[in-house]
């Protein structure tokens, strides 16, 4: 691949859709220790602060499902075992469990309390 180019898109806001966006927030604030907070405007949307101290931080939303919309966002964990521990006691499932991408690290797949698909992965260079 080459990335000769003066500037490169990146991923700015995500949004998650659930049937229960308060037990959605609940999940993603107990998993990954997100902020999450009801918007006040005109529709039901709940706003994810990922890191307060870090403005590169990419941040984004819950908002009530209306269809099938989905998405997948993998999220860097320090600990792929606590993590998929984690995600499994705040209600969520381990779909496809911790495998090893060599020279990278560590990706599993889970879905939260609303049946939404994430990816989680550590990284650890030195991984085999």
């Amino acid at each position: 691949m080459n990335f000769n180019c003066e500037i490169m898109s990146k991923i700015i806001h995500f949004e998650i859709y659930a049937d229960d966006p308060a037990r959605a927030s609940g999940f993603y604030e107990s998993v990954f220790d997100w902020r999450v907070d009801k918007w006040e405007g005109p529709v039901e949307y709940w706003l994810i602060s990922t890191d307060d101290r870090d403005e590169t931080s990419i941040n984004g939303a819950i908002r009530k499902r209306m269809s099938h919309e989905t998405t997948v966002n993998t999220i860097d964990v320090p600990s792929i075992d606590e993590s998929t521990q984690k995600v499994a006691g705040a209600g969520g499932r381990v779909i496809v469990p911790k495998s090893v991408i060599p020279g990278i690290g560590y990706h599993a797949y889970c879905t939260d309390t609303e049946g939404n698909l994430f990816g989680i992965m550590q990284q650890d260079f030195s991984a085999r």
